[in-house]
Formats: C-alpha cells, sequence, structure tokens
C-alpha cells in the first residue's frame, strides 16, 4: 500500500512549492517507505511514496505511458493488469508494475475505463497535453482517498487527511466507486450494480458457485513478490481466508520464492479467546503460525498514535485499530509486507449479531447495502491505515468486485437467521465450505459464533479503555461537551477521550466532518432498535453480549450494535457537483 498526494493548477511553481510538497508527501511515507517519487508539470504536482509489493526493482511511481504524456499516481494493487496487458498489445510498457496499465487505459479508452480494473486502488491521473486530471477510488473504498480544495483554486488529492490538511481550506473523504473529471468538473460514480441500489435480489443460492468465486478471490491476492502472510484470528472470515490461502499457495508464483507454507498472524492479550482459536486452526492447516501478546497498558500508551494514523474518534474504530496497529508492527519486524485479512464478511453477510431480529428479507438486504457503503469509513479504513502505519499492505478478499457481486446477488432469504432450520448467521457461507470429503475447517470452527476483535484480543481490553477514559475525563467535561463539540457530540467519556486526542491533530471543522456521527449515527443504530427496542437502553456501540443473542455473552457487556453500526456519511459535497451518488449514501 502506497501513498499519493497530487496538487493540480495551484498558482504557486517556485522551487519552494516543489519543497512544500515533498515536506507533505513525506507525512504519507509510513504507507510507502521504499522510494519516493514526484512529477512535476508547471503548477501541477504528482508525488508518490512507494510500498514495493508487485515489480519492486522497476515499478516506481509516478507512472507514464510511451510519450509521458500522461502521468499517474497510484496507491492499490490492479489484480487483473495482465489481462488488461493483452487488451493494450499496442502500447510499450516499461515496467512491470500492476498500476501501469492505468496510463494506457486512459490513452486507449479515455476517461470512461475505471470499470475495466479489478483490484484495490486511488489514483489520480494528469493528461499534460491540456492540463485535464481524474481521480478515482475502488468500488468499496478499500484504499483511502481524500480531496481537498486550496484557496488559490487548486483542486488536492492525498491517501491521508495529514497530507492535505494543513493547506486546503475545505477537504472530504472521496465518495468509493467514484471518479472525479476536471474535464466535468462533478464527481461521478462509476460503480453501481443492480444490488447496489437495494433491489431485492433473487439469484438462488448455489453453494458451489459461492465457494468457488471466494477461493478465485483469494488466489488473485496471492499476487506478489514479497512475504506475505494471512490475519487470522480464528473467527469463520479469517479461518475461510486462511484455509484458501493455505490449500492454493503451492499453485500460486508466490510459492516459488517464499515456499508453500503459509504464515498466519494473530494478536491478543494473554489468553484472549482470539489466540485460542487461531492456534487452533493454524494447526489444523499446518501454517508457520506467529502469536503476539500486548497488555493494556501498552494499548493504551499507543492510542495517540493510533488516532493520528487512522484518523477517525469512532469509538469501535479506534478499539480495533490499536490491536490491528501493535501487530503490524511485529508483523513488519518480520519483513512481512503484504497481509491477506477478512474484513467484508459481515457486512454482505449480515453477520452482526443484531441481524437475528432482522423481520424480513428485505431490511436484512437493504441493511446489509447501508453497511457495505459505510464500509470505507469503518472497517476498511481501520485495515488499510492501521497496517499501513508500519509499511504493510492489507487486502481483503471479501471486498472482491466479483464476489461481492455473486454474494450481493443471492435471494437475502438465504441470508436470514432461521434457527428453526438450524441456520445460524452467515450460515452460506459455512454452509459452501462445509465439505465432508476434504475439510477446510474442523466444524466447531466452521460453525463458530462471531466474537467482536475488540473483545476477541481479550475481554478485558474494552474495560481498560473505559477505565483510562473515566480517569482522564470528568463528569463536568462530559456534561459541557455539546458546547465544546457541538459537531457529533460524544456521548460517553471513551468518545470524549478520543476527540480530544483527534483534535489536537486534526483541528479544522472539516477533519471532524470526515468522521460519521451525529445525526447519521442515530439514524443507522435506529435499524437495530427498530428490530428490538431494549438496544436503546445502551450507549456503548461495541458488540459485546448481544443480550442473549450470542451463545457465550460476555456479562461485562452491553449494546449489540456491531463495530459498523453507523453507516450515514457526515460530510458534506456542496464544493463540487455531484452525479449519481444517491446510492453512494
Amino acid at each position: 500500500m502506497c501513498g499519493i498526494l497530487a496538487v493540480l493548477g495551484c498558482t504557486d511553481d517556485s522551487p519552494a512549492k516543489r519543497s512544500r510538497i515533498i515536506e507533505l508527501s513525506r507525512r504519507l511515507r509510513h504507507r510507502g517507505p521504499d522510494w519516493s517519487g514526484l512529477h512535476c508539470d508547471g503548477n501541477c504536482y504528482l508525488a508518490h511514496e512507494r510500498l514495493a509489493i508487485v515489480d519492486p526493482t522497476s515499478g516506481d511511481q509516478p507512472l507514464y505511458n510511451e510519450d509521458k504524456t500522461i502521468v499517474v499516481t497510484v496507491n492499490g494493487e490492479i489484480y487483473n493488469h495482465k489481462e488488461l496487458r493483452e487488451k493494450l498489445k499496442n502500447h510499450e510498457f516499461r515496467t512491470g508494475s500492476d498500476c501501469e496499465v492505468i496510463a494506457h487505459l486512459y490513452e486507449e479508452y479515455g476517461e470512461d475505463f475505471v470499470d475495466m480494473l479489478d483490484g484495490m486502488f486511488s489514483f489520480v491521473l494528469l493528461d499534460t497535453r491540456d492540463k485535464s486530471f481524474i481521480a478515482a477510488r475502488d468500488a468499496i473504498g478499500i484504499t483511502p482517498l481524500y480531496m481537498g480544495w486550496g484557496i488559490d483554486g487548486s483542486v488536492w488529492f492525498a491517501s491521508e487527511m495529514k497530507a492535505l490538511s494543513d493547506d486546503c481550506e475545505r477537504f472530504i473523504s472521496f465518495l468509493p466507486g467514484h471518479v472525479y473529471s476536471s474535464k466535468q468538473g462533478v464527481l461521478r460514480q462509476w460503480y453501481n450494480p443492480p444490488w447496489y441500489s437495494e433491489q431485492l435480489p433473487s439469484t438462488q443460492y448455489d453453494p458451489l458457485i459461492l465457494r468457488a468465486a471466494f477461493e478465485k478471490a483469494v488466489i488473485k491476492r496471492l499476487m506478489t513478490d514479497v512475504p506475505f502472510g494471512v490475519l487470522l484470528s480464528g473467527g469463520l472470515d479469517s479461518s475461510l481466508v486462511a484455509a484458501v490461502a493455505s490449500r492454493h499457495l503451492a499453485d500460486s508464483e508466490a510459492a516459488c520464492q517464499w515456499g508453500s507454507q503459509l504464515h498466519t498472524f494473530c494478536i491478543g492479550l494473554k489468553g484472549s479467546p482470539d489466540l485460542k482459536a487461531a492456534r487452533e486452526v493454524a494447526n489444523y492447516l499446518g501454517t508457520r503460525h506467529h502469536e503476539f501478546h500486548f497488555t493494556v497498558q501498552e494499548g493504551i500508551d499507543a492510542l495517540e498514535e493510533v488516532i493520528y494514523h487512522i484518523e477517525t474518534y469512532d469509538v469501535t474504530t479506534i478499539r480495533a485499530s490499536t490491536p490491528m496497529f501493535l501487530m503490524s508492527r511485529k508483523i513488519k519486524s518480520l519483513g512481512v509486507k503484504m497481509v491477506i485479512s477478512g474484513e467484508g464478511s459481515d457486512e454482505i453477510f449480515g453477520g452482526y449479531l443484531y441481524f437475528h431480529k432482522a423481520p424480513n428479507k428485505k431490511e436484512f438486504h437493504e441493511e446489509t447495502c447501508r453497511k457495505i457503503k459505510s464500509l470505507h469509513l469503518y472497517d476498511c479504513l481501520r485495515a488499510n491505515k492501521s497496517t499501513s502505519a508500519w509499511g504493510v499492505e492489507a487486502r481483503v478478499p471479501f471486498l472482491d468486485k466479483e464476489f461481492l457481486n455473486i454474494a450481493m446477488s443471492i435471494d437475502p432469504e438465504w441470508k436470514m437467521v432461521r434457527p428453526d432450520l438450524g441456520r445460524i448467521e452467515k450460515w452460506i457461507l459455512r454452509n459452501a465450505f462445509d465439505d465432508e470429503e476434504k475439510p477446510y475447517l474442523p466444524k466447531h470452527i466452521l460453525y463458530r459464533q462471531k466474537e467482536q476483535f475488540s473483545d476477541g484480543v481479550g475481554y478485558s481490553w474494552i474495560d481498560g479503555l473505559k477505565d483510562h477514559a473515566n480517569k482522564q475525563v470528568t463528569d463536568s467535561m462530559l456534561m459541557n461537551a455539546n458546547f465544546i463539540y457541538p459537531e457529533n457530540t460524544p456521548a460517553t467519556k471513551e468518545a470524549y477521550f478520543y476527540r480530544t486526542i483527534f483534535e489536537k491533530f486534526f483541528p479544522k471543522n472539516a477533519a471532524r466532518s470526515t468522521v460519521p456521527g451525529g445525526p447519521s449515527v442515530a439514524c443507522s443504530t435506529a435499524k437495530a432498535v427498530e428490530w428490538d427496542a431494549s438496544w436503546s437502553k445502551n450507549l456503548d456501540p461495541s458488540g459485546r453480549a448481544a443480550l442473549g443473542v450470542h451463545a457465550a455473552a460476555y456479562e461485562g457487556g452491553s449494546d449489540p450494535k456491531d463495530t459498523c453500526l453507523a453507516n450515514g456519511i457526515s460530510m458534506k459535497l456542496q464544493e463540487i457537483p455531484v452525479e449519481n451518488t444517491a446510492n453512494a449514501v
């Protein structure tokens, strides 16, 4: 995962401006410590901080077309780049980089090529012939991208807002599945499959089709020229990723360089549920397993750095990001630069425990759609920025575009929790990999009920965070919170504590508006409360206990809301006209 920064149409093209761009790009160097690149063309600058995963020797960026009239800086991976090169045989490629196809696709097809890309990406492309440019983000927002505006009329793009927050008067989180064209002056939606508009799907469930699509998604993500592994918590999603990767690793290109034994990684407080479950899965699959421990105090000590890197004050995101941040540092110390992770499954299949209360398949499907559309503000943000903080790339096969379209086209009746039929949450996924002849996982792992990541690393983790926040924030401070923070007012001492840290690093109104909250969170939370009014009694936003839904509910827990209940987007887009974005939010 790399860091990109683009400044286009600024009035200053002096050496001082170039130095400033380099300084701001340096703020992203944790994302790409391997090399830095900068292209200057009059009043346009494209900077790149590279994490070399594919073609480490020749794939430095920015990348160009044959005569260097097209310049592109990319953060991400294009998994179908070899197939796209076949379509571009009349073009000359200078590198083996998977991202170089973007420059040539633009040459060949103009601005409407983005849907041809299969991967996770954010990019900015400059056409030096007329100084026009486009910027785009992948379908779900796996890779981060921010857009800003300078007082001089310049337009800015960056992988993280820390690179533009000081120099832009206004900035927003760039919407997933959208492309911005300077020629049209609009942010236009390029990803809009039938399910995205919440039309009720009707395709019959075929477990073999679902299984094959997921295996294909995992195999794609074995594309690497550097050491890699799988994040393994021992839950269903990460265990399936590890099982499939382990099964197909021997036939991949990566095996030629790094061997056919998969490396797996897990972190937790000593004695945590995840550590035990992950160890069992690793032993079953025969992986080279790495188990890391942390203490509550070590997590608390890292909070400021975590919030600086993940750029949010959302409570559940911070709780889950901290262990992932600490684990990523350990992973990087082993020389590993890429990991595969299980984010997205719960949103697609309704895996959060409050989905047990969904009254019908229409509401079930609409809720999964809303959750997928907000992933870029929560789990995708966490997975990307927690790992990128240490120069590690996270890949997420559940959010593969092809797999997602197949999974979301299935009649949601099959996803409903039906105890009378023996179907627990995510039954259709579990059933697809329930192979008696050649088991992917032991039955009790395949049907293990969900553990929230914040709790899975150790039940005392959340309690320790709350206790620490209670010591930092007084009753009086919380009582007056609406005066100090009138926008997205924190409702708990823990939320107040995180907000103070965030504001220290990102004090502008634009920064706090990139984090969902206020009416939008209340609206989405209302869905869970609508399904079960008793859930309104709790303020804590974790998925703990689920009020009896979880088979082994944590006695000290509270609200059943999941780590990604907030589906609204509080950002405002008055700065630019937006076409066809109704379904994006």
